[in-house]
């Protein structure tokens, strides 16, 4: 079921411009309009990556579709695109939504952590399993992540000590997978990979790419059942077809991940210091 939005909290960097809402369920969600100044697509991309990265076990948001309707954009007339010096007004209907970690008049989420706190992530690891997907679902786009300080049991599940706290990544902006509106897989070695190599130090072989590999190469019919039955169908209006067409192509490309992950570490090798094949 959609989200209502309730109030504009703020406006985001980035090309799609996106939009920081309130929502009646008492959270905030960064939200993309179907108008975004990237393509009506990348919402689609970004509902698929969320359910395949909730099957690979790599943290990232939850996400919603989030109800927008004419009177909310009447009362916030902020909430709208600049393209040049033309405002353009963002479009009612359903649009996506990522969960925001908390309430950020209150909770800090960074999207920069110094070389000195990186290494106290307790999750680095999942930058090698959100490799393994960038690589599957050939994101043309660098990777993207926030970090913040919160209670693990809250984000990572049932595996935390109740009360432990710590720095968490979540692996967000996946609206480039697919190559964003193109829906191809054009696969490029040097594309997806996150900026900071320290996050890639520790991988020496490939064993250190599980379980994600085996994840992605094992992934079930039923995931891709999941995508196609919730993705709103507002999103693909008229291009059923084309998406049921992607997804079966990428249902294919499981085959192939090893080796996909494999090109970029050749390409790359300056991130991956302590690889030894």
């Amino acid at each position: 079921m959609p989200v209502h939005a309730t109030r504009l909290a703020r406006r985001m960097r980035g090309g799609a411009q996106a939009h920081l809402l309130a929502c009646e369920d008492g959270r905030f969600y960064v939200t993309k309009f179907r108008n975004n100044p990237q393509h009506h697509r990348i919402l689609a991309n970004e509902w698929a990556a969320t359910v395949l990265l909730r099957h690979l076990g790599v943290a990232t948001p939850e996400a919603r579709a989030v109800l927008v309707d004419a009177n909310f954009l009447a009362a916030e007339p902020e909430v709208h695109f600049q393209l040049g010096s033309r405002r353009v007004p963002a479009e009612p209907g359903l649009q996506f939504g990522s969960m925001f970690p908390g309430d950020p008049d209150r909770d800090a989420v960074y999207d920069f952590l110094p070389d000195s706190l990186l290494p106290l992530v307790v999750n680095l690891d999942h930058f090698a399993g959100v490799l393994v997907f960038d690589k599957w679902a050939a994101n043309s786009d660098a990777r993207q992540a926030i970090f913040f300080r919160r209670r693990l049991r809250d984000f990572l599940g049932e595996g935390a000590h109740p009360s432990q706290k710590g720095f968490i990544a979540q692996m967000i902006d996946h609206g480039y997978v697919f190559d964003g509106p193109h829906w191809e897989f054009a696969d490029s070695p040097i594309q997806g990979l996150y900026f900071r190599p320290l996050v890639y130090q520790n991988l020496r072989s490939l064993g250190d790419f599980e379980p994600w590999l085996s994840r992605a190469r094992h992934c079930p019919e039923e995931v891709f059942d999941e995508i196609l039955r919730t993705t709103p169908p507002a999103w693909i209006d008229g291009e059923e077809r084309q998406w049921e067409q992607l997804l079966e192509k990428l249902f294919e490309r499981r085959r192939r991940i090893e080796d996909l992950v494999m090109s970029t570490i050749r390409a790359r090798p300056q991130h991956f210091p302590s690889w030894r094949g």
